[in-house]
């Protein structure tokens, strides 16, 4: 007989932020974060102890989808980053390196958590009024009639993660796929509820970057297709090919013992009986014109057969994430019985062709109206490659958003630096009716402020990784970063040449300082000025949409940490 144990008491943790314990993990993840944020940021090698695949990344999703994370309070700031990125795709180092900063800082006050948390969410406010408004100086209006703000948001986003390991030739190759595939989605014929379609990526690994190519259509890969025999398929009276799509399988093992038993009569073979039933379903298909049938489960290689020697194209083993960019591209519906057929759940295509990339046969189904297409997706290496598609489906993602909300924010740590100086001259303004509501003296407004605008300045800081100096200037609030091991010279623009973001340049004197939190450094004290923001070659983007709502995330999450008094862990 087994032992029984004395269940134990649940453990009780006061003040979490106060233990020495929770303060070590918060401060090793920030860490870890940081030095993998923007384009120069440090590759982290993922796996576990006992074997498994390794990941190589600085992207987000990967690192805090990999990390083991043991600390109840990093699991609430984890999994609240993670929830913005499923929505969002991008600013996810932001998002947490941000709340990482937020708590470092409001902990170090001597201010009440639930003050620092109602004038905290007043900051907030005044960021995205801020934001919001057409005067702001960090705000890029972005025109879907040229390319030029489109390039340099997916320019940016490519840019930002060097485990793809691209040169500039491949980045600009790259730019143009990414934006030609996203046009491919966008409906040409615009309705009241308009629905982008979708790029399909195509894995061709151990392959040039330069050999990527996007192309209108799906491409299904089949090795048994030989590249040099003309492919013959069924076509209607209106020259379409008519298509039928099969969500069940039609291998012919449609009963399942577990469903029970079946009478048989002697002298009949079950086996038998259901390939007759799938050979009058591909009668039926030949009667109805089909010229291709997709089947995502697995077809009967008889079945195949016969389709085959009447033109018609059978494709089996699709898999489920083809089903839906096909119902969409073709407009079939996904047939789930091989019982009966609705003339209403074919669909058509303009055309069928094969082709053929590095060692891998493909069918290329071609639609008459193009909203799916498929990204030949190529680099040297699998761990790149992997990279690569995550950064490809980011890019994706983001175009969609922008074009949603058409706004882009300058990058750089540009946005961080113009918010951080806006808010200290914003704060230094307000009337006493605002710490009256906020029932708070001035001090301690002041005090918050300088935590949350500290904060925003870490990030920027957080995107240098050489030891250099990282300075803003006086007149716009943006950032500049200075090499390391530069010479001490009276001059900040003997160094510097343009700002994290691209749009200025050191032809004026714009009073460079220290970054706060470097150095003992004055406090800008005019409100920072807009400067004449033009989609430049090189001009550093960020998602309007993903870094607002990174932004909001991050205060909300350091705020319910903050409010945390305990924490109860089952011991059992």
């Amino acid at each position: 007989m087994s032992r029984l144990e004395a269940k134990k008491p649940p453990l009780f943790i006061s003040e979490p932020l106060t233990k020495d314990a929770v303060s070590q993990s918060l401060s090793l993840l920030s860490g870890i974060l940081k030095s993998s944020y923007g384009p120069a940021g440090q590759l982290k090698q993922l796996h576990n102890g006992v074997g498994g695949c390794v990941c190589t990344t600085s992207q987000s999703s990967a690192l805090l989808g990999h990390l083991s994370v043991s600390q109840p309070v990093l699991r609430v700031l984890t999994a609240s980053v993670q929830n913005h990125v499923s929505r969002f795709s991008d600013c996810g180092l932001f998002t947490a390196i941000l709340c990482c900063g937020f708590l470092e800082n409001f902990r170090s006050l001597n201010v009440a958590p639930f003050a620092v948390i109602k004038i905290s969410r007043h900051l907030l406010s005044l960021c995205m009024d801020h934001l919001k408004s057409g005067a702001c100086g960090c705000r890029v209006s972005v025109d879907f009639s040229s390319v030029e703000a489109l390039v340099c948001l997916v320019r940016s986003i490519l840019t930002s993660k060097p485990a793809c390991m691209l040169n500039k030739t491949e980045v600009d190759h790259l730019t143009t796929l990414v934006l030609k595939a996203f046009v491919f989605t966008v409906p040409c014929h615009v309705e009241t509820n308009a629905i982008l379609g979708k790029c399909v990526i195509v894995p061709v690994k151990g392959r040039r970057v330069l050999d990527s190519t996007v192309l209108p259509g799906l491409l299904i890969e089949m090795p048994e297709i030989q590249s040099g025999n003309p492919l013959a398929v069924k076509r209607t009276g209106s020259n379409m090919i008519k298509i039928a799509l099969f969500s069940v399988s039609m291998s012919g093992d449609g009963f399942n013992p577990e469903e029970g038993t079946i009478a048989v009569h002697l002298g009949v073979s079950l086996e038998v009986a259901e390939l007759n039933q799938l050979l009058d379903l591909g009668k039926q298909l030949l009667n109805d014109e089909v010229g291709l049938v997709v089947c995502q489960k697995v077809m009967h290689p008889s079945l195949k057969q016969y389709l085959k020697e009447n033109g018609v194209v059978a494709v089996d083993r699709a898999g489920l994430s083809l089903m839906e960019p096909l119902g969409c591209m073709t407009g079939s519906q996904p047939i789930a019985s091989i019982h009966s057929l609705s003339p209403d759940c074919y669909g058509s295509l303009k055309d069928l062709c094969i082709e053929s990339f590095a060692s891998k046969h493909f069918l290329h189904l071609i639609p008459e109206d193009t909203v799916i297409c498929s990204l030949i997706l190529c680099n040297r290496s699998e761990t790149a490659w992997d990279e690569l598609k995550r950064v490809c489906e980011t890019a994706e993602h983001v175009l969609q958003l922008t074009m949603k909300e058409p706004l882009a924010l300058l990058g750089g740590g540009c946005t961080e630096t113009h918010l951080a100086s806006y808010l200290r001259h914003k704060s230094s303004s307000l009337p006493a009716s605002t710490f009256k509501d906020l029932d708070c003296s001035q001090t301690q407004y002041q005090l918050v402020a300088e935590g949350f605008c500290r904060s925003l300045e870490s990030v920027a800081r957080s995107l240098s990784h050489n030891d250099g100096d990282t300075l803003t200037d006086m007149v716009y609030g943006h950032c500049w970063f200075v090499p390391s091991g530069s010479p001490c010279v009276s001059k900040w623009s003997d160094l510097v040449s343009k700002c994290g973001c691209g749009v200025n340049g050191n032809a004026e004197d714009l009073s460079w300082r220290f970054l706060q939190g470097q150095s003992g450094s004055p406090v800008l004290q005019g409100c920072p000025k807009e400067p004449s923001v033009k989609a430049a070659d090189f001009l550093t983007l960020d998602c309007f949409a993903a870094k607002c709502s990174g932004l909001q995330v991050a205060l909300e999450t350091a705020n319910l940490i903050l409010d945390l008094s305990y924490i109860i862990e089952d011991q059992n």
